[in-house]
């Protein structure tokens, strides 16, 4: 539900227009070396409202610890962190109570939660809470230590000149979608299972919490199903299992194999666009034109790279405290 991880475990909560979101780790190793300044750069690189493409919707997003934390190290007790929620216009979705935006989780969110959920702003379905999972790879990267995880937008409306890609959803006055790759060196071989636990199974569920991303391939992906096997099949020329090729993107069997962990996802448009659609009114029960107001991303693509690299990073910290590659106990786990 609201919970991903094993050993190190995250708890998001919180909504769009509430009070604040936040998050809970469980599982973090004492003694790690943490303060406010070390959320800053990403906590900054997944605000909206610095460059075009984004929501004008700007949130100062200083972590307030709450707990888990104690002269400026990790306790190993669970960490709570929270971010206000100051910047808010919850008017603008109480208009539209009764016509479920298109693309959003507003009717199925109805249909569970029997009108009960809070649907400004999206409410619990919303990206916002994007920061909690951020704030978590923040952490999770600084556990991974020598392990870099770098995400990079390969392209937006299928154009790699992403100004141009942006330029198409402007012109059309709508929104537009986006391809994020990420890349992870310095993992050792020998993270995860087969099967249900693979490597790719644990990061794929927690891509996929991700709003927006409808789509994800490793290595050479669905570009394997048109080649032929001799051609998909990664040579190993060592001991160390280093490949002549990476077709399999660094993981084989559901296990890591010390090669470059590469993969791709597909980021859908933003469901919010200022373009009239149509839609259903549950009190007139009439199909009608609709047009969201508000402040939304053009391409949320834009500002999904942290958010990947954050969830890459807390799925790698479990599996590496599952194998014990990771001490619970600082500075081992710096080792």
């Amino acid at each position: 539900m609201n919970s991903f991880g094993r050993l190190f475990r995250i708890h998001i909560f919180g909504e769009s227009h509430g009070e604040s979101v936040g998050l809970v780790i469980d599982g973090c190793p004492a003694g790690l070396p943490l303060s406010v300044e070390d959320f800053l750069t990403d906590i900054e690189r997944r605000k909206g409202g610095s460059h075009k493409g984004t929501t004008p919707r700007k949130e100062d997003d200083l972590p307030i610890f709450k707990s888990g934390i104690f002269n400026g190290h990790t306790t190993g007790a669970p960490i709570t962190i929270l971010f206000e929620n100051k910047n808010t216009r919850s008017g603008d979705y109480e208009k539209q109570r009764a016509v479920p935006r298109p693309g959003h989780a507003d009717f199925t969110a109805h249909a569970k939660y029997g009108g009960f959920e809070d649907f400004r702003g999206g409410g619990h379905f919303s990206g916002r809470l994007t920061v909690c999972m951020v704030a978590a790879g923040v952490i999770a990267k600084k556990l991974l230590g020598h392990i870099q995880v770098v995400s990079t937008i390969l392209e937006i409306g299928g154009e790699a000149d992403l100004e141009k890609g942006l330029q198409k959803a402007i012109d059309a006055k709508d929104s537009i979608g986006g391809i994020v790759e990420c890349r992870v060196n310095g993992l050792p071989v020998g993270l995860g299972e087969h099967f249900f636990d693979s490597a790719e199974s644990l990061i794929s569920h927690a891509v996929f919490a991700i709003p927006a991303v409808k789509g994800i391939e490793f290595g050479a992906g669905f570009a394997a199903a048109r080649m032929f096997g001799t051609e998909h099949n990664d040579a190993i020329e060592d001991a160390s299992g280093r490949t002549r090729t990476n077709h399999a993107g660094g993981i084989v069997g559901g296990i890591t194999n010390g090669n470059e962990l590469v993969f791709r996802i597909a980021i859908k448009p933003t469901s919010s666009t200022p373009k009239e659609q149509q839609t259903w009114n549950w009190e007139t029960n009439t199909i009608e034109p609709f047009s969201v107001k508000g402040r939304h991303d053009l391409c949320i693509a834009l500002r999904v790279p942290v958010v990947l690299e954050a969830v890459t990073a807390f799925t790698l910290v479990d599996l590496m405290l599952l194998e014990q590659r990771i001490g619970r106990i600082g500075p081992s786990f710096m080792s």
